[in-house]
């Protein structure tokens, strides 16, 4: 093993950079001449613009350009796009509603935006774009999920009247219907997913340079996958790709959030091109709960068919989902692209999921940590939790007869996924054991004792990951041996400078201090995907040792020629090439050197030392793990208290376990919060904001959570080269279900038969005081 190899616990070498000031995101560059821009946004959920007075704004000090709707139309630039595409029930397509940067006859939600205002400082645009003067005609709007799809609920789009985007069903039809035809037992359960912000530390931002003299355009922002974003540039500007530069530098958190081409961007181009001078733009938070693309939101009833031993036959899901007022560039993605995360870790022969989208006066919902994950795997394990009950059943013993066994590897489902590997029981087993779930029923009565209701949450989990999209990578070793690494990945976060490095170390044997990686720049990296999906580990690391295979290649014959022996002969590890059964050898960084010495080398080798590859996965992994908390609840205040939160997972094989733990840890929470205390809130009549600060918006804190424990399960993945999984998501998709569980558990001892999230105190509360009237009627 490398000094500084796969496997280690190595503390990320980015901290000491980022904790001390020494980041650099967008809001840190500064160029020449730079101008700022402010947009004004409606305050009205709906309305039609009647019109628009921009004079006073345009003679506001400082100011340089007042843009509108009206402008952008003329200049005749694209709508966002949207990349994924689905049919009406009828099988007509779905119904794309149009999407400029700036609107000009309506607005469809509270923040869509009527103009945008470049002046020579932030607050000279803010304070010009108060005097602009529009004349809105408020219309009816709808925010509530269920209530879009209602008879008479006002349209969000006239040309699509019932509020219907588009309808997708996916599964075994006539399979699930024998199901519960022939089941001794069906569970039936309704249930709500909020919708949530998504709230990363750095808000969005955008800084855009447009240079006359080459026609280029250079955009700094913080984006998930940089070449996505040039090409959906180049597609609203009708311009080929070679046109734009994306910059995405340090991003304080993307979440999937930061995958769409947002409308912002596309102003500060176009400003920039218009004026003649870099503009910035900064979002401030209030404008993130309006502007950002938003998540969850669905309205689900969930069934399951059973026999009379438990056995499950069949699962049936319907969901409602909100996909806000416009179609997000991949609205249609969570609720329908991770569908096949119902089959849980069990062996349900067959599943039939529908899904219905509707739209509301809200913003767009988009992938978010899980990005359809979650949510499925919440309502199937909600599901398992309330058959148990039904049935009598204990629940693990309940799910413990419904598992895939680890010897049917690869496991074809009842539904979409195929699973490459996992040993589900095992993580039961260690999941159960290290949560000492056999002595939980005295720190339940210990809490009795205290007047509190004590509940324990389980859940397991699987999700997709690593599939579908290649990955890039390039090596390039100097002369004096020092690598760089250019990635089509981008880390905001997950660490990759120092996983990647150790990757390279164990593939290469060089040294760890001489490595650097470079990211987020169109014009370093030729081509990328991005980071998604818990993918950049996997993929990443799969196209890094392709491109590593290629580098030693070349180095064996360059050592070849240079030790006098033939190709075959020579051997390599750690670093050093050498003569088989002889004690002649070459470093690595030895043939780097000869490498750019072209009379040094054999006459079919070229001089210089870089490889270019690229990884297109076979076929998606799946992180699997078991989930178990307990929390402790005052029934009189409704306040709830986290007390455990155990996990045992299997990501395959694991680079480095602090940076997992750290992923795991981040996910959980992010988990945890949802179902706690997040929420987006909207006013029922007018769709306005109710929670559009962190006064009315709860985010998670420390001294809201334990301390995690964390055990793991290694179970490498045959479908790439590392053996890797992927462990971005699967904290999340876990501990949504796994804390509701918990809940639930808890709040039956009050007599409360049903509890949807989030699991505020107020609604505790109120919950234990509707079981405590009902059985008092």
């Amino acid at each position: 093993m490398a000094k500084f190899g796969m496997g280690q616990g190595i503390p990320r070498t980015e901290d000491p950079r980022l904790l001390r000031g020494g980041g650099r995101y967008v809001s840190d560059i500064v160029l020449p001449r730079e101008a700022a821009g402010h947009a004004l946004r409606s305050p009205h959920a709906h309305a039609r613009i009647r019109g628009i007075d921009t004079a006073a704004a345009a003679a506001a000090p400082g100011v340089i350009a007042v843009l509108t709707g009206a402008d952008y139309a003329a200049d005749g630039l694209g709508d966002m796009p949207v990349a994924i595409m689905r049919n009406r029930k009828d099988g007509t397509p779905m119904y794309v509603p149009p999407m400029p940067a700036l609107v000009k006859d309506h607005v469809k939600l509270v923040g869509d935006m009527v103009a945008f205002v470049v002046a020579e400082t932030a607050a000279q645009a803010k304070d010009a774009a108060e005097l602009i003067e529009v004349d809105y005609e408020p219309l009816p709007a709808v925010a509530d999920t269920a209530a879009a799809i209602k008879p008479g609920a006002p349209a969000v789009w006239p040309a699509n009247p019932d509020n219907v985007s588009f309808y997708f069903e996916i599964g075994n039809r006539a399979g699930v219907e024998a199901a519960f035809k022939a089941a001794h037992h069906v569970t039936t359960l309704d249930l709500v997913i909020t919708r949530v912000a998504v709230n990363p530390m750095e808000p969005r931002s955008a800084l855009a340079d447009y240079d006359a003299w080459t026609g280029r355009y250079t955009l700094y922002a913080g984006v998930q996958g940089p070449h996505a974003m040039r090409a959906m540039a180049a597609a609203i500007f009708k311009l080929p790709e070679d046109n734009f530069r994306i910059v995405s530098p340090d991003m304080g958190g993307g979440f999937g959030m930061r995958s769409s081409p947002y409308r912002e961007y596309v102003l500060c181009l176009w400003a920039s091109r218009r004026t003649g001078r870099p503009v910035k733009w900064v979002s401030e938070r209030s404008e993130a709960f309006v502007s950002d693309d938003q998540a969850r939101d669905n309205v689900t009833t969930i069934a399951l068919a059973l026999d009379k031993d438990g056995k499950f036959l069949g699962l049936r899901v319907e969901t409602v989902a909100a996909i806000g007022a416009y179609m997000a560039n991949l609205g249609a993605h969570s609720p329908t692209n991770n569908l096949g995360s119902l089959s849980g870790v069990y062996t349900t022969p067959a599943v039939l999921a529908q899904v219905t989208a509707v739209w509301t006066n809200t913003p767009s919902t988009a992938p978010y940590r899980g990005a359809g994950r979650p949510e499925a795997t919440y309502v199937l394990e909600r599901v398992i939790d309330k058959a148990a009950r039904e049935m009598k059943i204990d629940r693990f013993e309940l799910r413990r007869r419904n598992l895939i066994p680890a010897s049917a590897m690869p496991y074809k489902t009842g539904f979409v996924f195929t699973y490459d590997s996992g040993d589900f029981a095992k993580n039961m087993d260690d999941a159960l054991r290290l949560a000492d779930v056999a002595g939980f029923a005295q720190r339940k009565e210990d809490s009795r004792r205290r007047g509190r209701l004590r509940g324990l949450g389980f859940a397991n989990a699987i999700e997709q990951s690593a599939g579908a999209f290649e990955e890039t990578a390039e090596i390039r070793i100097d002369a004096s041996g020092f690598l760089t690494l250019h990635m089509g990945t981008h880390s905001h976060g997950q660490g990759h400078d120092t996983a990647f490095r150790q990757i390279l170390c164990d593939l290469l044997g060089v040294e760890f201090e001489n490595i650097r990686l470079v990211q987020g720049d169109t014009d370093q990296a030729i081509h990328g995907r991005g980071t998604f999906g818990s993918r950049s580990s996997g993929a990443g690391g799969a196209a890094m040792k392709r491109a590593a295979e290629r580098i030693i290649e070349k180095c064996r014959k360059i050592a070849a020629h240079r030790l006098e022996a033939a190709v075959d002969d020579i051997a390599f590890k750690d670093g050093v090439f050498a003569v088989v059964g002889t004690d002649r050898r070459m470093t690595i960084k030895e043939a780097a050197a000869a490498a750019y010495s072209p009379m040094m080398l054999p006459k079919d080798v070229e001089a210089g030392l870089s490889e270019y590859a690229v990884w297109v996965p076979p076929a998606p992994t799946f992180p699997n793990g078991s989930h178990v908390s307990e929390v402790e609840i005052d029934p009189e205040t409704g306040t709830l208290h986290l007390d455990r939160y155990i996990v045992v997972d299997d990501v395959g094989t694991i680079v480095n376990p602090l940076l997992l733990k750290g992923q795991l840890h981040g996910g959980i929470v992010q988990g945890v919060g949802q179902i706690l205390m997040e929420t987006m809130v909207y006013d029922s009549d007018s769709a306005q904001v109710l929670s559009g600060s962190f006064m009315d918006y709860t985010m998670p804190r420390a001294d809201d959570l334990p301390f995690f424990e964390i055990g793991s399960n290694i179970v490498p993945s045959p479908t790439n080269p590392l053996g890797i999984k992927g462990a971005g998501e699967a904290g999340c998709v876990g501990a949504m279900p796994c804390v509701m569980s918990a809940v639930v558990d808890a709040l039956a001892d009050a007599g409360v038969a049903h509890f949807d999230m989030p699991a505020s105190p107020a609604r505790i509360w109120a919950a234990i005081r509707a079981a405590r009237g009902a059985r008092a009627a």
